[in-house]
């Protein structure tokens, strides 16, 4: 039979992909990170709470059924309705074969049918996360456009900024403005929540951030008038961290506002001193005041501003990365560049996490004054 007319039809690429996924197959890593994420997304947190206190022999048994039950549910009614047509078609099914001699003919029984109802049901799964994983793609690109430069250029200082989502889409800010010729502004933020929603107020607040600092007197009125309009228009119990910065060419102050951020580490000498917060979140409050604050370091000192996906990194016992390793971290890095420093850290954090999955946006800015 000619290579033309063969059937299947010969893939390199398909049979070249097929081998690879068996050659990199971790079965017990794999089984394990794919439960885990099942747990994660369908059971609820007072479930996960319930889980803690039992015994394992329960827990085997348990979980299967709250997974299946959460799955069930998740499902469209059209789609729960195929699932219980298609296990009851599974469960009537007997030998559907006619045997004639040295023939034999498989027909179409109840176990087939119900199987293709399944495979219909999959493929219908499929398709919404397909369709929902592209728009997802497409505002993480948009995402990406609004980044800023991630080594941005200041006479008198060497600046490096960082951040990393845990999905497709994040909730944590990161922008670097130009103010004035000689002067630049730059926030890290951290919206409550995750993924899409956590997102769209994270860009909502970028915006309103770039469109109120070219025209406010003061750092103190500007965190006034971000908070007015973030409490406006923000879902209730929705709220977000701040801590915005601004710096001049050639100048070693830095004057910044905190609004429930973590408060930024500053490096001399290997001596680090950690700062205060001085302000609740921004929506928390209606009428908070957020004043201003000053700090003025020398060459070869640091400044460190980041968000809790730094701090709160998880491994797979449940421990956190915490603020003690980032502070031993810190120690002994004087001769660094900015970026070498920033790079040291989030090698220790993924040193640390070993390829769990993350749960929460890091991000990280790294100013050095020169």
């Amino acid at each position: 039979m000619s290579e033309q007319n063969s059937f299947p039809p010969k893939d390199p690429g398909f049979t070249k992909t097929i081998k690879d996924d068996f050659k990199n197959l971790k079965v017990k890593d794999d089984i394990g990170k794919e439960y885990r994420g099942l747990k994660d997304y369908y059971l609820s947190e007072e479930r996960k709470r319930k889980l803690e206190s039992m015994g394992g022999f329960r827990k085997f048994f348990l979980i299967p059924w709250w997974l299946l039950k959460a799955l069930f549910f998740k499902l469209t009614p059209f789609r729960r309705i195929l699932l219980l047509f298609s296990i009851f078609m599974i469960l009537i099914s007997g030998n559907n074969r006619i045997e004639s001699g040295d023939i034999t003919v498989d027909i179409l029984g109840p176990g087939m049918i119900g199987g293709l109802v399944l495979l219909f049901i999959l493929a219908l799964e499929l398709k919404d996360k397909l369709l929902a994983k592209t728009e997802l793609e497409e505002g993480r690109a948009v995402q990406l456009a609004l980044m800023p430069e991630q080594s941005p250029k200041v006479d008198g200082w060497d600046i490096w900024l960082y951040t990393r989502s845990a999905n497709d889409v994040g909730g944590d800010l990161l922008d670097f403005i130009q103010i004035e010729n000689d002067k630049y502004g730059i926030a890290v933020g951290d919206v409550a929540g995750k993924g899409l929603s956590a997102a769209l107020l994270m860009a909502k607040l970028q915006s309103t951030i770039r469109a109120l600092v070219y025209d406010s007197t003061s750092l103190s009125s500007l965190g006034k008038k971000l908070n007015t309009v973030f409490h406006r228009d923000s879902p209730s119990k929705i709220f977000a961290s701040l801590l915005y910065s601004e710096i001049k060419n050639d100048s070693g102050e830095i004057k910044f506002i905190n609004a429930g951020h973590f408060p930024p580490m500053i490096l001399k000498n290997n001596q680090i001193e950690k700062l205060q917060k001085t302000a609740p979140a921004l929506g928390l409050v209606d009428d908070a005041v957020f004043s201003e604050q000053s700090i003025s370091i020398k060459q070869n000192d640091f400044v460190i501003f980041y968000s809790d996906g730094l701090t709160e990194a998880e491994n797979e016992s449940g421990e956190f990365f915490g603020e003690e390793r980032l502070l031993e971290s810190l120690r002994n890095r004087q001769s660094n560049s900015s970026r070498q420093l920033g790079e040291s850290i989030l090698s220790e954090v993924d040193e640390f996490v070993n390829n769990f999955p993350a749960h929460d946006d890091l991000t990280l800015a790294v100013l050095k004054k020169v």
